[in-house]
């Protein structure tokens, strides 16, 4: 009976520690004996992450993923994925989380890139997340382009060669006998025309040797002499036309200082010459008034200088006192 007791006993201590270590073990697999840090990233998915996605640290393992949380955000659906990592961890605030599978058949992880700030995040504090880019979801689309490229291109195109194909293999059968005889008769005429051919050809070469040898006579040493003077006298004419442009340019800017001093000279004497003209305008209305009296006494004073000179002519005595000669034919 003693035997049993120690043996019950002996087997209950034993399952006793069994499931102490066993509490133990997987409290050691689950991450929770230590003390962490929280933090947390959003994506718009989230394949594979789930609890116990293990986070890597540039390829080190810090922790693991807590919690999956879809969250409403800007009228679409997003994934709040939390996290815990050692206690202490620095972690720059420009670093970037992402999730990605290190290898083609490793399991999913959630992969932070560090960044290159001094100052670290707070636990608590979100990561900027990257999109996961998945490599089997780009092949399929691009099998998936490359089936309704076979389908809607490489097919319709195939079906046009070969349609092409048959009814230019009809085209040879049916006229191919028409197309040698076409093909014949042009090479006869060719062969025909080709000696006149040949023959135009030879005249057109010696009349470009002839204008050749005329070219090469008109470039003589004295031509070409004749040629330089010429462009010479061509280039002092043109400075000399530059320089009179020059000159014009000079002349014109003096004319327009001249117009506008004597602009300005009206301008400033305006009230005088405003007054001149009205005097002048008086002037000739007194003019105009009095022309008529000063012809007749013009004309009275040319009658008497008229009668004056003739007296004098008849008698040079009247300019000393003498009296004027009987007129002889009055006294007749």
């Amino acid at each position: 009976m003693k035997n049993d007791k120690i043996n019950y006993l002996v087997v209950g201590c034993f399952v006793l520690i069994m499931l102490v270590g066993l509490v133990y073990s997987i409290a050691m697999l689950s991450g929770r004996t230590i003390a962490t840090d929280a933090y947390y990233v959003i994506y718009k998915n989230v394949t594979g992450v789930k609890f116990g996605t293990q986070v890597l640290y540039e390829g080190f393992p810090i922790g693991q993923v807590e919690e999956v949380t879809p969250v409403v955000e800007d009228g679409g659906m997003r994934f709040r994925v939390d996290f815990n990592v050692k206690k202490g961890w620095r972690i720059p605030d420009d670093s970037i989380s992402e999730i990605a599978a290190p290898g083609l058949l490793s399991a999913i992880t959630l992969s932070i890139h560090a960044g290159v700030s001094k100052q670290a995040l707070k636990p608590g504090d979100i990561i900027a997340g990257r999109e996961a880019a998945n490599l089997f979801a780009v092949m399929s689309s691009v099998a998936g382009q490359i089936t309704e490229l076979a389908e809607n291109s490489l097919r319709p195109l195939l079906e046009s060669v070969r349609k092409t194909t048959e009814s230019f293999g009809g085209l040879m059968e049916g006229n191919a006998e028409v197309l040698l005889k076409e093909l014949s008769s042009l090479a006869r005429e060719m062969s025909q025309r080709l000696p006149k051919i040949a023959a135009d050809i030879e005249s057109f070469s010696g009349k470009m040797n002839s204008s050749s040898d005329e070219l090469s006579a008109f470039l003589s040493t004295d031509n070409r002499v004749k040629m330089e003077a010429l462009l010479t006298n061509m280039n002092a004419a043109s400075e000399n036309f530059a320089r009179l442009s020059g000159d014009l340019g000079k002349t014109r800017g003096a004319v327009d200082d001249l117009l506008l001093s004597i602009n300005s000279t009206v301008v400033e004497n305006k009230s005088d010459i405003k007054k001149s003209l009205t005097d002048l305008r008086h002037v000739v209305d007194s003019v105009a008034r009095h022309i008529d009296s000063v012809n007749q006494n013009m004309e009275g004073a040319a009658r008497n200088m008229y009668e004056f000179s003739r007296q004098i002519r008849q008698n040079p005595g009247l300019l000393l006192g003498g009296v004027p000669p009987k007129d002889e034919a009055t006294v007749k």
